[in-house]
């Protein structure tokens, strides 16, 4: 299952490829995995990806790939119970939870929301999107935020 549509991936990873070469390459990569809460070391980071530069299809590859061991992963935990994925901190989903979650009061705000999506590259102020509206569809309880259940929500059921 793939969180990300091939439509964002690839304005991530042309947003990524600063010199437009059509390659990202692994510093790229790092940094963008840095902002998500992954760390690895650039040798760490090679070796799991076997070359010093990535096409879009290998981006695309590299990406279902962690995403399909971490949807294992969390199938093997149990995956179910908040409280553990929370105090846990190891669970992606906490951990992007956290990159959204800039005040880190728990919540994401549609303000919060629109700050990572500028600063990931996905927001296109002329797309006409609004953060408040994208918001209010999983926003479940109605309180005009998203908390860690509704958004473990909104990243295993993706609006297709």
């Amino acid at each position: 299952m793939s969180l990300l549509g091939t439509n964002d991936l690839r304005r991530i990873f042309d947003r990524l490829d600063k010199n437009g070469d059509g390659l990202l390459s692994l510093d790229d990569l790092n940094w963008l995995l840095e902002i998500i809460g992954v760390r690895f070391s650039l040798q760490e980071l090679e070796s799991l990806v076997g070359k010093p530069c990535l096409g879009f299809d290998e981006f695309m590859f590299f990406y279902d790939s962690i995403s399909d061991r971490n949807t294992k992963m969390e199938s093997e935990d149990g995956g179910d119970d908040e409280d553990e994925v929370i105090s846990d901190g190891e669970s992606d989903l906490a951990k992007a939870f956290k990159v959204f979650d800039l005040d880190g009061d728990g919540f994401i705000s549609s303000e919060e929301l629109q700050s990572v999506l500028v600063r990931l590259g996905l927001w296109d102020e002329r797309s006409g999107k609004d953060c408040t509206n994208m918001i209010c569809f999983y926003d479940t309880n109605l309180d005009g935020m998203i908390d860690f259940d509704e958004f473990k929500n909104m990243m295993l059921h993706p609006i297709s």
